[in-house]
């Protein structure tokens, strides 16, 4: 609470009043002293004079809502009309009081008003946590291991490693490498996408590294290759793991010199190109195997971000679900008002194999095929099929072979990523205690599971 008023005992007298009402309160004398006052102290609600020297009320009110707008101005005077009234509003002060102030009117009035500035700061802090989610080109996703991903993401970024995105497909590898690039200081600069599964061995070291005329057979000049197109920025380099060995010599050779030669010349050039490379093979294993140079995997590995499945981040899918749904629905010019309870329950219950891809693809098909505003279980996966449908379709999986805590862990886990990780509404929805579920995370803690970040404190079931 800040109170503003050019006299002395006026202003400490309002101060002291709000602070028996139980307000931390601070004051000043003038609008050019409140807002010195903001570099280090947001008031949630300001109670300003007026008429004062050096700045004035209305123009405090003007200035102070343009550097805080979700603080609530009030404005006093002892020239009440109707006229500063209306400039009042229109600069932006959520009420005005005339003097001598009625105390009771200004406790319901200060009262009103700091429930207001509060409403604001809270959707302003959603707006910011909703534009953090969404500011890494479009990704999103709630559950702690996105969230783990996205941070990294944030930190890696800001650096010039080398990044080996893994997962499986459809999870949004190159949404990832794009995000990286994005939110890095060669965000102006190109970025450059290959497959290096689309291509033949010979067509893909041209691809990477230009040719010059005459390399080859239809070489009818020089082409820059990927490295030299991405000078400055990104290149990425999806399906790494299809590399052919002799080339994967050539691209340990860049990682390692920052220089190569174009197919068919002599000359050695230097790009400045940081390279992000994506996969959905276990490159380790195939070090392993023989089938990728070791060398060039710890190259690509400097930092490892690994996607999770969508099946792993279960919470996530109602929220994606949503988004495609209002994506599409815009693109086909359809409104859409959602999805039917059953569907939900069949988004949740689907393996999505294909992942945060084929979730999309099946809700654009759903858009399209739909008769009416709301998308139904029968234009979901899995529907008129065997394929799973119903909420103990994973559990139909599973049994005969086993046991009994297998069966609880995943039940409550389930439950768990349903309803976003509240112990509460789990135990609501299972009809089980609360403390129950804690105690079992609490014996599951040590398979790493997100959820298991709880207090040593957790009492037994009871």
């Amino acid at each position: 609470m800040l109170v503003v008023d050019d006299e002395a005992n006026a202003r400490d007298a309002l101060a002291e009043l709000l602070e028996d009402e139980g307000y931390v309160s601070a004051t000043a004398e003038n609008g050019e002293a409140a807002l010195r006052l903001f570099d280090g102290f947001v008031p949630d609600v300001v109670l300003t004079d007026l008429k004062m020297p050096v700045m004035g009320g209305l123009e405090l009110v003007e200035r102070g809502k343009a550097a805080r707008p979700t603080t609530s101005f009030v404005v006093m005077t002892a020239f009440g009309s109707i006229e500063t009234a209306v400039e009042a509003i229109k600069r932006g002060a959520e009420h005005y009081l005339t003097k001598p102030l009625d105390m009771e009117a200004v406790s319901a009035l200060v009262g009103r008003a700091l429930e207001k500035a509060q409403l604001a700061q809270e959707a302003a802090d959603l707006r910011e946590r909703v534009e953090q989610r969404l500011s890494f080109g479009g990704i999103l996703g709630d559950h702690p291991s996105m969230q783990r991903v996205l941070k990294m993401v944030g930190q890696v970024a800001r650096s010039r490693a080398t990044v080996l995105v893994q997962g499986e497909s459809g999870t949004g590898k190159e949404l990832i490498a794009a995000a990286i690039h994005q939110n890095s200081p060669r965000a102006k600069r190109p970025f450059v996408r290959l497959n290096c599964a689309a291509l033949a061995e010979n067509l893909l070291e041209s691809e990477l590294f230009g040719h010059e005329r005459g390399a080859f057979t239809g070489a009818v000049g020089r082409r820059a290759g990927r490295f030299e197109q991405a000078d400055g920025g990104t290149l990425f380099l999806d399906e790494v793991s299809e590399i052919a060995m002799a080339l994967q010599v050539k691209l340990l050779r860049f990682l390692q010199e920052r220089e190569f030669e174009r197919v068919g010349g002599n000359e050695t050039l230097r790009v400045d190109v940081r390279v992000v490379a994506a996969t959905n093979r276990n490159l380790k294993q195939m070090v392993e195997d023989g089938t990728f140079r070791e060398d060039l995997y710890y190259r690509l590995n400097v930092v490892q971000v690994d996607l999770p499945p969508l099946r792993a981040r279960r919470s996530d899918i109602p929220l994606l679900a949503e988004h495609f749904l209002r994506k599409y629905a815009a693109e086909n010019e359809r409104e859409m008002a959602g999805f039917s309870d059953g569907a939900l329950r069949a988004l949740m219950a689907y393996p999505w194999p294909g992942n945060v891809r084929e979730l999309e693809n099946a809700i654009e098909r759903a858009v399209v095929l739909a008769e009416s505003d709301t998308v139904d279980v029968s234009l979901l996966p899995g529907a008129g099929d065997a394929g799973p449908r119903g909420d103990d379709a994973s559990l139909g999986l599973l049994v005969p072979g086993v046991t009994m805590a297998e069966v609880e862990r995943l039940v409550i886990e389930r439950t768990l990523d349903a309803v976003g990780g509240s112990t509460a509404k789990a135990a609501e929805m299972l009809g089980i205690s609360r403390r129950k579920i804690q105690y079992r995370i609490k014996e599951w803690a040590d398979d790493d599971d997100p959820r298991a970040e709880l207090s040593d404190e957790v009492p037994p079931p009871s």
